[in-house]
């Protein structure tokens, strides 16, 4: 069993209309899809995790035809949850056919960057992966780049469990760059410019998410 973990850069006409949103608008940052269910009446329930004002976005959301209904739940004053019903479109069921023709699974979350791209981890056999890429390649105007490739593992999510959402982009992005490779292709400033934070927030969210995983690893907490 293999996964690709992949980036699309999407045409305006293939986004959501909140995917959208969070592109444009200077008052969101990031989204994660975090769960999703299907139901038999053309519907879909959604719950996502937001970054951004949670004021705009309850305005946005309420102006999408599609979303029948949605509801906020906040966490501090720069992050919250959606929780929404919505019904299927046609572009979202052209783009997920592949997956069910293909045998493969995404696995959660899907990430929608402040640019409004699509990061995804899919898992199933090497031929359907590799399908996908070439098909999503073959569309045009979509921007496909694969990050990484290889067998999927999830046995250490149990440490992954021990940082926050911010803490996890944070190292996500610096392993991404590099900056945990040997010899290190990024610096702390790099780091913290793709984050779109100081180069001293980005070296404390690093410090704590390492310390984090590491008591996670070695045993020493209570695995809470």
């Amino acid at each position: 069993m293999r996964y690709v973990r992949i980036r699309l850069d999407q045409p305006a006409w293939m986004r959501h209309p909140m995917q959208e949103f969070l592109a444009t608008s200077e008052a969101m940052q990031r989204e994660e899809m975090l769960a999703w269910n299907l139901s038999r009446d053309d519907v879909q329930f959604l719950l996502f995790y937001v970054e951004g004002d949670v004021d705009a976005y309850r305005e946005r959301v309420a102006e999408v035809e599609q979303v029948r209904w949605c509801e906020l739940s906040v966490v501090d004053e720069a992050s919250f949850y959606a929780y929404a019903c919505e019904e299927y479109t046609e572009s979202q069921t052209a783009f997920f056919e592949p997956f069910a023709e293909l045998r493969l699974v995404v696995v959660p979350p899907v990430v929608f960057d402040g640019n409004g791209d699509l990061l995804m981890t899919v898992v199933g056999r090497p031929t359907g992966l590799t399908t996908l890429v070439e098909d999503l390649r073959a569309v045009a105007d979509v921007g496909v780049e694969v990050r990484r490739v290889g067998s999927y593992d999830r046995r250490h999510q149990r440490a992954l469990g021990a940082v926050t959402d911010r803490q996890r982009e944070a190292l996500a992005t610096a392993t991404e760059l590099g900056y945990y490779g040997s010899p290190r292709e990024a610096s702390l400033a790099d780091v913290a410019a793709a984050l779109g934070v100081a180069a001293g927030t980005a070296s404390e969210l690093l410090r704590e998410a390492e310390a984090n995983v590491m008591a996670r690893l070695v045993g020493d907490d209570d695995g809470a």
